[in-house]
């Protein structure tokens, strides 16, 4: 294929605006499916993207397109998620192409998410294509869905592209405007071999398959390549496309997207942002990599049975190979055994995660609270990073510790505006900008501890706007807080599993929180059990769940009330022994339960 015919694009946009159904019309038109195989979503190959109804995993497919002047193109289409936790997975994409159909919603127009990834696309020099999808909605406003398009993100609404994704309408449209406004790749086939790794995943059979974009040179398969980060050779074995399965075809040309399978068994082996090059013929320079991964929530992973933990410990190592950014630690507790300390890029991620291990590994898992990444400056001087409650130091040790703020930009119906300024005063949040896009949108931007919006942020806002909201945010610094290490207490034994690190003003209604959530979760016991939340030595919450009752008065029949009384005694006393040798049994949805928020 001639490398003018070649164009690598991606469909960016909001949450839920229509980017893996446009996916599935640019598929169906190109004929590459035959008609009983197709199926709604795709490219969505998990179980859990369809069920959700979002993507979690970019994937790339190769269409073939025949354009108007009746030349036979090569597009490569980039499928990328909308979700906010997943943008280090549109930002790869993008890294991948020279052009993106910037997705827009008629009936929802401009979100949050649009904007960011927009703003992204521009920093790689993409050229953006806006299209408006959903104009076949009853409630679509075209018309001021173009105004946003000038008015907010500065693009010629007269080049919008007006589209049905679900029925079809305009997408040949949408196809000649791919052809012509976004520009062929660049590059030398005759140049070394220079690629950029920007996914990869797992076959069980084969090892890994490595997806590459080509900037130089030429890439066919029985030859050795060279990875630069690593510097390990490796003999490639197949090289293709992406079709709905993998396309052999022996060769890659500059400017193309596709893949090396190469006999890489192991995860440490392939860095997302390598460059990949010749063995005999390498390239001078590397090209720039990705952003590294961040994670922004940390959580402990224990398996319900201890016997399991090896399972666990293959399946983190395979989920690993195809989620880049997922990053886990050895760890183990008092109450749950060994497990895995995960940091994950937001609680979408956790969820996706669990579910997965849940699912293609078959495992029963408990996982802790929740937490950020703190900075804890001791006495000494020396800062100390603490995403585990248990590594707290001691508070005599401490000077002043620091927790990660976000700069969070939320896009709202204005008759919502009231309700979400509360909430986010309520999540400690400092209003740094509030502007009217329109007659009838505000964004609202607020500086707030990221830790605050971890737990139910997203949720109690979708809520208090009925689902018109829309949320971005970008960690910007670390700030001062004033933070203490919330302990659980249940029969008067601290349960590490269920300490979290907090706010010191909201501590003691964190701690009746969970107080109270355990005592409905905890099942009853012959003594009574006490549930307490403490900061260091000082209890600021307690509940206690009642012993259960045994009648050891029911075969006195009338008689003196003094032997009544002293089967009662005796019951007293053996309580009492009871409950300090008595173990309480916590179950699986007692720790469940500390993590759902009160909505749930």
């Amino acid at each position: 294929m001639d490398q003018q015919n070649t164009r690598n694009f991606c469909i960016i946009a909001h949450i839920d605006h229509g980017k893996s159904t446009l996916a599935d019309r640019l598929i169906e038109m190109a004929h590459i499916v035959a008609a009983r195989d197709f199926q709604d979503q795709l490219l969505d190959s998990m179980d859990i993207e369809r069920e959700r109804g979002i993507s979690i995993k970019s994937h790339a497919i190769t269409i073939p397109h025949i354009g108007s002047d009746g030349v036979r193109y090569q597009l490569n289409l980039v499928d990328t998620p909308g979700h906010v936790d997943f943008s280090y997975e549109v930002s790869r994409a993008i890294a991948s192409c020279e052009g993106a159909l910037l997705l827009i919603d008629a009936a929802q127009g401009v979100q949050a998410q649009t904007l960011s990834n927009m703003y992204m696309a521009l920093e790689h020099d993409l050229e953006i294509v806006p299209v408006i999808n959903k104009i076949d909605l009853p409630s679509a406003r075209v018309d001021e869905v173009k105004t946003q398009i000038r008015h907010d993100l500065g693009l010629d609404p007269e080049t919008a592209i007006l589209i049905s994704a679900k029925n079809g309408v305009g997408i040949a449209e949408l196809l000649e405007a791919i052809v012509t406004l976004i520009p062929a790749p660049s590059g030398d086939r005759a140049a070394p071999l220079q690629a950029r790794i920007f996914d990869s995943h797992y076959d069980a059979y084969r090892g890994v398959v490595v997806h590459i974009r080509l900037v130089n040179g030429t890439l066919k398969s029985g030859g050795t390549v060279r990875l630069l980060y690593t510097g390990i050779d490796y003999r490639v074995e197949e090289v293709g496309k992406f079709g709905i399965a993998l396309d052999p075809t022996g060769v890659l040309h500059a400017g193309e997207v596709g893949y090396f399978i190469a006999g890489i068994k192991t995860v440490a082996d392939i860095r997302v942002g390598d460059t990949v090059t010749m063995h005999n013929r390498p390239c001078e320079n590397p090209l720039p990599g990705f952003r590294e991964v961040k994670p922004v929530v940390f959580s402990s992973i224990y398996p319900v049975d201890t016997n399991d933990y090896d399972e666990l410990a293959v399946a983190m190592e395979k989920l690993k190979l195809n989620d880049a950014s997922l990053m886990f630690e050895k760890d183990s507790s008092a109450a749950l055994g060994f497990g895995f300390r995960c940091g994950f890029l937001g609680l979408l991620h956790l969820e996706v995660v669990q579910e997965r291990l849940e699912r293609e590994f078959g495992l029963s898992m408990v996982l802790t609270a929740p937490s950020v990444r703190y900075e804890v400056i001791l006495n000494s001087g020396e800062t100390v990073a603490i995403s585990n409650p248990l590594e707290f130091p001691n508070p005599g040790q401490i000077n002043f510790c620091r927790e990660p703020y976000i700069r969070a930009s939320v896009i709202t119906p204005s008759e919502f505006l009231g309700n979400i300024i509360t909430l986010c005063l309520e999540k400690r949040g400092t209003q740094e900008d509030l502007r009217y896009l329109d007659e009838k949108r505000v964004e609202l931007v607020y500086v707030m501890p990221l830790a605050e919006v971890l737990f139910d942020f997203y949720d109690r806002l979708k809520s208090v706007s009925r689902g018109y909201a829309s949320l971005d945010y970008d960690i910007i610094e670390y700030r001062d807080v004033d933070l203490v290490r919330l302990d659980i207490l249940v029969n008067g034994k601290s349960v590490d599993a269920l300490s979290q690190l907090v706010f010191r003003g909201s501590s003691a209604a964190r701690a009746r929180k969970i107080c109270k959530k355990l005592r409905e979760e905890i099942p009853r016991h012959q003594f009574k059990i006490p549930i307490q939340g403490a900061i260091g030595g000082t209890v600021v919450a307690r509940e206690t769940i009642s012993a259960l009752r045994k009648d050891v008065t029911a075969k006195c029949y009338g008689g003196d009330i003094s032997r009544k009384r002293k089967l009662l005694e005796k019951q007293k006393e053996g309580k009492k022994r009871m409950k300090l040798v008595g173990n309480v049994e916590l179950p699986q949805s007692a720790f469940l339960s500390v993590l759902k928020s009160d909505e749930d």
